[in-house]
């Protein structure tokens, strides 16, 4: 009878266990599902960005317009065309103008010969002095003779100056004249693409007035060298050199990053209204060759290295929270949460210095519910994640 008490109570013992065992797994909550990624080494860089959409420019862009009026009588290029420097671009009519250097070149000649020709006259008369000369040693020639001879040399020689002067004066002449039907023709000031033609043949064009701006004839962009200007917040801009590297990446090549070098940083800030104090930052592209897929125009965001540590410990910068914290998987399959000491950061890595180890399993979905330390898991990584 006693036996049989105590098998009874044995198994209400045991009973009263496996039922507490069952509703403790029962009220268990569900382990959270998270998203981890394994801690390992790599490089970090403190880079700063633009507060707004920078612009493909070329290096040399030039608007041309004429400095006189004139009707279009000759467009030999189009928008689209490359051109040598000096190419003419536009021709205005000038057949005047071309009569007037006409003109000045037939002169000019004109008054060559003339030179010539008083020049041959005074080495005769040279000759003649220098004859008589020798002869008056004879008593062959008198004095008279040979004064006569000697003041005519140098009247001739005298001529021969002034024909010389003439010449010079004939050929500033044409230099007038052509200056002034070069101002009829406009050329390209160096090598480069038409960006934009704003006439038509027939049409009359007149230079803008002072204070007013107008259309330029000609757009003419030399697209073999283009940077970025991007607008840099003021609180970053101070720390920016000209020479730091930087990385380019548009909109247009998403699927490309291009290697840049800052050239210039603008010694004034922009203050517009309604918006943030920037200063604008101009990156050159490294590789020449980059440019030529390339557009004046196209939008494009640069992000300037200030500093870089190669080889460090480093962690996504998404899963860092407030106070230099974060979540890591233990081997129980559990939350904990770790304090951080932080050097170099960006946007996407943050370098570690201590609180984690290489290997560490680091939760990066920190925001979803039920996620917390203590808190169960189920982890997946990045790679076989659907999130």
């Amino acid at each position: 009878m006693a036996k049989s008490k105590l098998r009874l109570t044995a198994y209400i013992a045991a009973g009263t266990v496996v039922l507490g065992i069952l509703a403790w797994q029962a009220s268990r909550p569900e382990p959270v599902e998270v998203l981890i990624e394994v801690v390992a080494r790599g490089d970090v860089q403190a880079t700063v960005a633009n507060t707004k959409a920078g612009t493909i420019e070329a290096c040399r862009r030039a608007g041309i317009s004429p400095r006189l009026g004139g009707q279009i009588d000759r467009m030999p290029v189009k928008e689209g065309d490359r051109v040598d420097q000096d190419q003419i671009l536009m021709e205005f009519w000038n057949e005047d103008l071309v009569a007037q250097v006409e003109l000045a070149e037939s002169e000019l000649r004109a008054t060559e010969a003339k030179w010539e020709q008083a020049c041959i006259v005074a080495e005769l008369a040279k000759r003649e002095s220098e004859r008589l000369r020798q002869l008056s040693a004879t008593n062959l020639a008198s004095e008279d003779a040979i004064d006569k001879a000697e003041s005519d040399a140098l009247a001739q020689r005298a001529a021969c100056n002034a024909a010389r002067s003439a010449v010079e004066v004939s050929k500033a002449q044409l230099d007038v004249a052509s200056a002034a039907l070069d101002q009829t023709r406009l050329r390209a000031p160096f090598p480069g693409v038409i960006a934009e033609v704003n006439g038509e043949i027939g049409e009359f064009v007149t230079p803008s007035p002072v204070g007013i701006p107008t259309p330029p004839a000609v757009d003419l962009m030399d697209i073999s060298c283009l940077y970025v200007s991007a607008p840099i917040d003021e609180v970053d801009a101070p720390g920016i050199r000209i020479g730091m590297p930087a990385k380019i990446s548009l909109d247009a090549f998403s699927d490309r990053l291009f290697e840049g070098r800052v050239r210039r940083v603008a010694p004034y800030v922009l203050d517009l209204e309604k918006q943030a104090r920037t200063v604008d930052v101009e990156v050159e592209f490294l590789e020449a060759a980059d440019c030529d897929c390339m557009l004046p125009g196209y939008s494009a965001d640069i992000e300037v290295i200030l500093d870089e540590h190669r080889d460090v410990l480093r962690i996504p910068t998404e899963a860092l929270r407030e106070g230099d914290r974060v979540y890591v998987v233990n081997d129980d399959e559990q939350i904990e949460d770790r304090a951080l000491d932080t050097g170099l950061r960006n946007w996407a890595w943050t370098e570690v210095r201590s609180g984690l180890d290489e290997g560490d399993r680091l939760v990066l979905t920190v925001d979803r519910e039920g996620v917390e330390a203590g808190a169960d898991v189920s982890a997946r990584t990045r790679d076989n994640s659907d999130d």
